[in-house]
């Protein structure tokens, strides 16, 4: 008994003497708020200052080490990551970049960390204050800007894919990524740009067989990214290139990256976008909310049967076996958005059209497809991306034209739920031939 009454005294003693050792939590004014309505800063003041700013919001039982370690320990991370006391220094459009994705942090579930608002149950984002954020980002509210009427300047030449440098924490550059088939496409309208989601030989298998959750070692993800320009038609068209990032799938290799080896390349000079090898926080952190998804955002268009299907996989977006050509097994030559019927449609090409393209360097200039060629234009209704606030995907399919040049049937379209063959008047006929077949291919390094 008397043992046990000293163990207790020992750990008093023990319990007073941590609670000493207190490394400090800075606290500043705010240099640089960032710049949103009043009604928007209140909400994030009260559910984000706690960790995203340079005050000191400690609860009582916060401030009881070791407690206290574990709770100082997430401020200064989440204060690295954000923090919504200086990011007024950047321009605009990169404070509401940065709004969005805690905006879709919040949205999926993972901000404020679910351990904090049991804790915090006031930090709890209502879903009135989710509404009002979103009301004040407004994606699509401001549309791409036209495209130039100047004549088209030449872009740099193309350059050796084999020669660009890894990123900063050693992932390589994939040269191959220009062969991969697509796996789907995004209209983002919080920063106007356009996205290819392409997939390697392992990647396409798996989505195809709904082998997803979590996607085999080996797989490999490049999203290509443009920017968004208005064409006089009225339609929305991929423009000046912006960027490739890389997903590769190596549970051992990149263990400590969640199993991924991240990278991004940005211009025609691919130049990697890491200064250190810390950059990857930004993709491990941007990923978290899809950590039940394997960190992959990207709803593949297949009818493969998989687990959770509406959260990891696109049925609706599929096309029919009955078809006579497969063009999601393709590649993919360019995409728009015609923001009048809330469509977006992407052209694909068999192997005898892609060899015919050239959408590498240079100013994009008329592709003359041989005989062989078969293009594609799927359109189909767009919806909202459900794992990103900000993001329309394809949904069901509006219609599917082929067109063959030089052959005896050289176009032929399917269109309605059922994608039944729809006999087209003969003008119309070769005015889609025309107008698919001088769609510009969407340009890269």
């Amino acid at each position: 008994m008397k043992m046990f009454g000293k163990l207790i005294v020992a750990a008093v003693v023990v319990f007073a003497v941590l609670q000493v050792i207190r490394p400090a939590i800075p606290t500043r004014p705010a240099t640089a708020e960032i710049q949103a309505p009043v009604e928007v800063k209140q909400i994030l003041q009260k559910d984000c200052y706690s960790c995203h700013s340079d005050q000191r919001r400690l609860a009582w039982f916060d401030q009881i080490v070791p407690a206290y370690w574990l709770v100082r320990h997430d401020i200064l991370t989440a204060r690295e990551h954000l923090n919504f006391e200086t990011i007024g220094s950047k321009p605009a459009a990169a404070q509401k970049s940065t709004l969005f994705e805690a905006v879709n942090m919040i949205q999926l579930g993972a901000m404020p960390l679910p351990q904090f608002v049991r804790l915090h149950p006031e930090a709890r984002v209502t879903a009135e204050e989710l509404s009002t954020l979103k009301a004040y980002l407004a994606p699509w509210s401001t549309a791409p800007a036209p495209a130039s009427s100047e004549p088209a300047t030449a872009a740099p030449a193309p350059i050796a894919l084999a020669s660009v440098p890894p990123e900063f924490n050693g992932v390589p550059f994939d040269p191959t990524f220009e062969s991969w088939k697509p796996i789907s496409t995004t209209d983002r309208g919080d920063n106007n740009t356009f996205r290819f989601i392409l997939g390697n030989d392992i990647a396409i298998k798996a989505a195809q067989s709904g082998n997803i959750t979590p996607w085999p070692d080996g797989s490999r993800f490049a999203k290509v990214a443009w920017q968004q320009e208005t064409s006089p038609d009225g339609l929305i068209r991929p423009g000046k290139f912006i960027q490739v990032e890389l997903m590769i799938k190596d549970a051992n290799l990149y263990k400590s990256t969640e199993g991924w080896g991240w990278g991004r390349w940005r211009g025609f000079d691919l130049k990697p976008y890491g200064t250190d090898a810390k950059f990857v926080t930004e993709c491990t952190t941007c990923h978290l909310p899809v950590k039940g998804d394997d960190y992959v955002y990207t709803l593949p268009m297949t009818q493969a049967k998989v687990a959770r299907e509406e959260a990891v996989n696109n049925h609706a977006a599929a096309l029919p076996a009955s078809l006579p050509f497969q063009p999601l097994a393709w590649n993919a030559i360019t995409m728009f958005v015609d923001p009048k019927t809330h469509t977006t449609a992407t052209l694909y090409g068999n192997e005898a059209a892609i060899a015919a393209v050239q959408p590498r360097g240079g100013a994009p200039t008329p592709t003359t497809y041989p005989e062989g060629s078969v293009l594609a234009l799927v359109t189909w209704v767009q919806r909202e991306d459900p794992h990103w606030f900000g993001g329309r995907i394809p949904d069901s399919v509006q219609s599917v034209e082929f067109v063959q040049p030089n052959s005896q049937i050289p176009y032929r379209r399917f269109t309605g739920s059922a994608l039944a063959e729809d006999i087209a008047d003969p003008t119309i006929a070769t005015h889609r031939a025309i107008f698919v077949t001088s769609l510009a291919p969407a340009r890269l390094p």
